[in-house]
């Protein structure tokens, strides 16, 4: 005779989620990951430890919460203009590693060496902003914009590898200025026509006009 499912437990309260999270942001961005302690949230959040780890069981799995859920809100460009869309996406990824900043990323990195907890982190903080310049690319290649032949993985590895380097380091800042010079750079090597590309953006009267192809 099949038995009776158990009942269901009490639903999770959003409005008590958000505060935690809240909580977790705000000490992320005073005082980085070091500052986030689970006594410290509880408090913040006018909650128990206790209800902080029902939910969540340890400091790392609540930190990737947060940047989940700050993740979610990534859309990638698409307004048709190529260079136009890949400068805004490369500056939606380093505006999402600068706001975490190396005293955020670095430890983070080093408290997540188990492998279910790196690929919690790679799916939380690193594949939204990969996908959303990916999905930029894809989109230029699909409109006949970039060579049929690229290969998009190393294409998006290329340009996170030069956000990661700045940003986990901490050593320079990476300008809008410089993000208009690395999207030219790039495109000047993929693009089947970055001349028209060129003229595209500033037929969009985009502020900031990207350096001239090398």
């Amino acid at each position: 005779m099949p038995t009776k499912p158990s009942p269901a437990g009490r639903p999770r309260d959003a409005h008590l989620d958000a505060a935690i999270l809240d909580a977790v942001s705000a000490a992320l961005d005073s005082s980085g990951y070091g500052g986030v302690a689970i006594e410290q949230v509880a408090r913040a959040a006018g909650v128990s430890k206790t209800a902080i780890y029902r939910r969540w069981p340890n400091r790392q799995v609540l930190v990737l919460a947060e940047l989940r859920r700050r993740m979610a809100t990534l859309e990638p460009p698409l307004s048709g203009c190529t260079l136009c869309d890949l400068h805004e996406a490369l500056s939606l990824f380093v505006d999402t590693f600068t706001r975490l900043g190396p005293q955020t990323l670095a430890p983070l990195l080093a408290d997540c060496a188990e492998p279910a907890l790196r690929e919690q982190l790679m799916e939380s903080l690193f594949e939204p902003p990969r996908a959303a310049v990916g999905a930029t690319l894809e989109a230029a290649r699909d409109r006949g914009d970039l060579r049929g032949d690229i290969d998009l993985t190393l294409t998006i590895d290329s340009l996170a590898s030069l956000v990661f380097y700045r940003l986990l380091f901490g050593h320079a800042p990476l300008t809008g200025p410089e993000i208009g010079h690395v999207v030219t750079v790039l495109l000047s090597g993929i693009a089947r026509d970055f001349d028209a590309l060129l003229r595209e953006y500033r037929d969009h009267g985009e502020p900031e006009s990207p350096h001239p192809a090398p």
